[in-house]
Order: C-alpha cells, then sequence, then structure tokens
C-alpha cells in the first residue's frame, strides 16, 4: 500500500471518528425523549454507539487505535461526568457500556481490517 493511501486510510478513519464522536457528543449532552418503542435499552445504545467510534480506525488504521481507544473511554467518562449539569443523569454503567462498546467495534473492525486491506489493494491495481 503506497504512503498515500495509508494516510487517505488515516484521514477518513480519524474524520470518521471525529464525526461520530460529535454526533454522540451532541446525542449524550441534550435533554432527550426517547420513545417508548425505541428498542433496546440505554445500555444497549451506549454500547452499539461507541462500538461505532472504534470501528472506522480499527478497521482502516489498527496502529492508531492503540492510541486512540484511552482518549475514547476518557470520553465516555467525561459525558457522563457532563450529564449532571444538562440535565441528564449520569451513570457509571454506562461508561463500562461504553468501554464494552469501544472493545467490541475494536474486535470487529480488527477483523474487517485484511479484508478491507486486500479489496482496496484490489481496487487501487485496477
Amino acid at each position: 500500500m503506497s504512503s498515500n493511501t495509508a494516510r487517505n486510510l488515516r484521514f477518513v478513519a480519524l474524520l470518521l471518528t471525529l464525526l461520530l464522536a460529535l454526533v454522540l457528543g451532541f446525542l449524550t449532552l441534550v435533554p432527550l425523549n426517547v420513545p417508548k418503542d425505541m428498542p433496546g435499552n440505554d445500555k444497549h445504545h451506549h454500547l452499539v454507539a461507541f462500538a461505532a467510534l472504534a470501528l472506522p480506525t480499527a478497521a482502516l488504521t489498527p496502529r492508531l487505535l492503540w492510541g486512540l481507544l484511552p482518549m475514547l473511554a476518557l470520553y465516555g467518562v467525561l459525558i457522563e461526568v457532563l450529564q449532571p449539569f444538562v440535565g441528564r443523569n449520569g451513570d457509571l454503567g454506562d461508561a463500562l457500556a461504553d468501554g464494552l462498546g469501544l472493545l467490541l467495534g475494536s474486535i470487529l473492525g480488527l477483523l474487517m481490517h485484511r479484508p478491507l486491506k486486500r479489496s482496496l489493494a484490489q481496487i487501487a491495481a485496477g
């Protein structure tokens, strides 16, 4: 893989992670009325959201993941610390669900990395 392609993948992975982090920050720090018929519960939502947050970097640039994971975990904790200031409840269980989501998203992304890398190499080869 060329250094230009690797640089582009890093940019895409970090951009997706940043955009997802901004969306998660907004959704977790504004008062929301969750519809009663929404599937899952709060912990499931945290797990899925933080799995999605780790996935792009794990799948596209796994080397960056190990430096990024502690920051993403701290981000989840920070959200829980800030929630009482915006009329929501901070919850240690949510932070734990965030961490589990990061782990699951990382594992899934790492499993996707090689097939994605092969596909991208085939596309680049034409």
